[in-house]
């Protein structure tokens, strides 16, 4: 075979990407850090939100794994079942429950709240996991009216602690865990124009700007809510999970071709659900983090929020402020 043959050449160079790629991706593996937590959990209640697919589903596996009892607080109660079904056969000594919660409706965490609390004396750690993208064109509202990522992802979870906050608080030591995003860094909270009102910035659009704005919701929750339980024994703490393929992007509007293009970047930089819950897992059983009261992190390490310490603490206690006005926890 002649040397200079560009078939071969052509052959060479793409063994050569493949194999620079899958080295990339080993060195990308060993930093995005693992749980190494193998406690027993036996007679430990976890309720983990929007449980039957992705970072929930390999959550509950993995505390399963561990004879947890966990409750599984799933929108699509059929598909819950089924996968509770798979995993209760597989880890048999473990106990798991699938109860309905819609985070898009106040009603529902009300009633998903009430139900939990009248069969379960205790929980050992509440799992705010669940979330919801939708292209911000769309101007999708809850069914109480509010921007659907601001609604879902941040109220919905923010009333669902508050009314389980009371029972967490009997079974300390405990915790309460909230899964924001990287993408927090990009948020802002427009306290005139929370629910999008107004028309949303040029420089933003087109950024999954309410999206972005629900995930800094979310870590402004968590710190707050830890300042305002410094004097009990319960743990908060927000985290990053990666950049994990799931199907929360799935409304997005992206052209097959699009999909073709992201496959390169999604070998080397993408991780999957089993990869992407070590870090809640971490946040969530991990021993080392016994007595320390906050925390964000990211890869089961700190992570410095940029954002969080733009915004500060005073928007933070605001925020708890009005979101409490807006599911009627106050007048």
């Amino acid at each position: 075979m002649n040397m200079w043959d560009p078939f071969a050449i052509a052959a060479a160079a793409g063994a050569s990407i493949f194999t620079l790629g899958y080295l990339y991706r080993v060195y990308r593996n060993k930093q995005w850090g693992y749980c190494d937590s193998k406690s027993n959990l036996s007679g430990k209640v976890f309720v983990i939100t929007g449980a039957n697919s992705g970072l929930g589903k390999a959550t509950v596996e993995q505390l399963c794994a561990r004879n947890a009892t966990v409750v599984m607080a799933c929108r699509n109660i059929a598909e819950g079942q089924e996968v509770a079904k798979k995993i209760q056969k597989k880890y048999p000594s473990s106990v798991v429950t699938v109860k309905h919660l819609d985070l898009s409706s106040l009603a529902s965490v009300h009633h998903f709240a009430e139900n939990l609390l009248q069969e379960y004396p205790k929980i050992d750690c509440l799992v705010n996991n669940a979330g919801v993208y939708m292209p911000d064109k769309e101007a999708r509202k809850t069914a109480d009216g509010f921007e659907i990522h601001f609604g879902v992802n941040h109220l919905g979870h923010f009333l669902l602690t508050n009314e389980l906050l009371e029972r967490i608080k009997e079974s300390a030591p405990s915790r309460i865990v909230v899964v924001s995003s990287m993408l927090h860094e990009k948020g802002n909270i427009d306290f005139e124009n929370l629910n999008f009102e107004k028309e949303i910035p040029e420089s933003r659009r087109g950024a999954g700007a309410g999206y972005c704005n629900s995930k800094l919701a979310n870590g402004l929750f968590a710190w707050e809510l830890s300042k305002q339980l410094e004097d009990t024994d319960i743990s908060v703490f927000a985290l990053c999970p990666g950049w994990v393929y799931t199907g929360l992007f799935r409304n997005s509007r992206i052209p097959w071709y699009g999909y073709v293009a992201m496959l390169p970047i999604a070998f080397l930089f993408m991780r999957g659900p089993k990869s992407g819950a070590q870090t809640i897992l971490y946040c969530a059983t991990s021993e080392s983090l016994e007595g320390r009261k906050w925390g964000f992190f990211r890869d089961c390490k700190p992570y410095e929020s940029k954002a969080l310490q733009r915004c500060g603490l005073d928007t933070a206690k605001k925020l708890w402020d009005v979101s409490a006005k807006l599911v009627k926890l106050v007048k």
